[in-house]
């Protein structure tokens, strides 16, 4: 008897394609030496002839199921479903719901609209609310957001609402956090094996610590407020391993921003992004976070990192909430799998005015720059300063062109203050930028990521040209439409502020 089945894209006859992108011949001088990767995947007509049986029993086992990955198992959960394949449309009940000033206005009139102006929320405890895009402005509309927020978090009691009052001095706001995405980090809403949602492209972060985050709309977040469920399209996964022992001159963005050249800005729509490998294994937990920033930068639904030793150490002392991590099972199907050799990866840049318009720093030497900004969710965590501060220690030189510095968060700027840089005789990074010359470390906040209003610190309000620890850099993102951005790490802008010029950062760390 002959059996034949057409397998559909959903099903596990998926074939894995695995792409093994070596590194050492990246160069845009040769460009023979590096082929973009094809993104087609193929679909197999299996057909198996079965030998004749003088007996056929029954199945006992049901349908054949393949393995899960990481994303399809936490929605699984979360859906209360015992499998799930690429496809499937689910509703998921949600662990974290975060919105900020810009978003939570708008989710909050929706909220009201469809479930009555006296409607409650589902839980006040699972509501995260932080104040962080347009805070330190004259600007009434950007400050009656914040009074937005407020209102909202003391008529429905929210217990993590991070509010700001005193915009003259952030320090006496105790409350005050920062950049959402870093402060939810910090104060442990972040866990493995979780649903968190977020009304910010970004909330893919915190897919560092093993949990499922993306981003959603206001109308999204209005039904969510409501209900405390969403219904959600369960993703395909993309898989990257990353081997090698990382270089000391090579940071996470510069292995985010080679993806994302490599797989173009499209390359991982509606698709989550898992990161596995030895040199992921060797991250902080800060460098992956930065690894999973900017997954949304090539489309993807989220990103996310396996939960391991470091992850548990990191929430050791900041979250008493149980957590169940997951893991990808050995016959989990991914719809590619791409191999990347990061010991001979350089350091990069994303030239204007896209994110993936990936060029080695060392040969963009001749692009004269106007600026340097350090910040943001993606380059303004702790270790992206300490990181900047290493530059300019090992340089011993004053900055040549105005080098501005955003810590993310409240807890950020008192590190920037405070912990000693690794072999500056106890000088802290705080110290190191004054003696460079830099701009004296600002409130925490986004600053100038998304441009903001005309009186946002450090915003482009000039057409210049700005290297950037940031993540986006389309026409008008820092605001003036006719700047141009380079995102590079804190690495690659402390150097390119040292010369003046986009530098690649080994001249100093070597």
């Amino acid at each position: 008897m002959a059996y034949s089945t057409l397998a559909s894209p959903s099903t596990s006859f998926i074939s894995n394609t695995t792409k093994d992108l070596g590194l050492s011949a990246f160069s845009s001088t040769s460009p023979a030496s590096f082929q973009r990767c094809k993104r087609s995947v193929s679909k197999k007509i299996c057909s198996v002839m079965a030998p004749q049986q003088s007996e056929r029993k029954p199945a006992t086992t049901g349908s054949v199921k393949t393995g899960m990955t990481m994303t399809e198992k936490i929605l699984a959960r979360a859906s209360e479903k015992t499998h799930l394949i690429p496809g499937d449309n689910v509703w998921v009940n949600i662990d974290v719901l975060m919105t900020h000033d810009v978003c939570g206005p708008g989710s909050f009139g929706i909220f009201k609209k469809e479930f009555g102006q006296n409607a409650k929320v589902w839980d006040r405890e699972k509501i995260v609310i932080i104040p962080d895009h347009y805070i330190f402005t004259t600007d009434e509309r950007a400050n009656r957001n914040v009074d937005i927020l407020r209102d909202f978090c003391t008529e429905q009691n929210i217990k993590y609402f991070y509010d700001i009052k005193d915009l003259g001095n952030f320090k006496a706001n105790p409350d005050y956090k920062g950049v959402c995405h870093v402060a939810l980090a910090q104060e442990g809403h972040c866990r493995p094996g979780e649903v968190l949602l977020g009304t910010d492209s970004h909330t893919c972060t915190a897919g560092a610590f093993g949990q499922f985050a993306t981003g959603i709309g206001n109308t999204d977040a209005g039904f969510v407020l409501g209900t405390g469920k969403l219904l959600l399209k369960v993703p395909p996964t993309l898989r990257f391993v990353l081997d090698g022992e990382m270089p000391d001159y090579l940071l996470a963005k510069d292995l985010i921003l080679q993806i994302i050249g490599e797989i173009s800005v499209a390359g991982a729509t509606y698709k989550a992004m898992e990161f596995v490998g030895s040199t992921v294994e060797a991250l902080s937990m800060e460098e992956r976070m930065t690894l999973c920033n900017m997954v949304i930068e090539a489309g993807g639904k989220n990103g996310i990192v396996p939960a391991d030793s470091t992850t548990y150490k990191y929430l050791e002392d900041i979250t008493s909430v149980p957590y169940e991590p997951v893991y990808s099972d050995d016959t989990a199907r991914f719809l590619t799998e791409y191999r990347f050799d990061i010991s001979k990866l350089e350091p990069l840049v994303a030239k204007p005015h896209s994110p993936d318009n990936r060029a080695l720093a060392r040969e963009c030497k001749d692009v004269k720059i106007d600026r340097v900004y350090i910040g943001s969710c993606t380059g303004g965590k702790t270790e992206d300063f300490m990181a900047a501060a290493k530059v300019f220690l090992a340089s011993g030189k004053k900055v040549k062109v105005p080098t501005f510095l955003v810590p993310a968060t409240q807890k950020v700027w008192m590190d920037v203050y405070s912990l000693p840089v690794p072999g500056s005789g106890g000088k802290t990074c705080s110290q190191i930028f004054e003696e460079a010359g830099c701009d004296t470390p600002a409130s925490p906040t986004c600053g100038a990521c998304m441009g903001g209003p005309r009186d946002t610190y450090a915003r482009l309000n000039e057409p210049q040209v700005c290297v950037s620890t940031t993540n986006r850099n389309f026409p008008g993102r820092m605001g003036h439409k006719e700047g141009q951005i380079y995102l590079a790490s804190p690495y690659t802008a402390a150097a390119s502020a040292l010369t003046g010029y986009v530098t690649d950062p080994r001249e100093f760390l070597h």
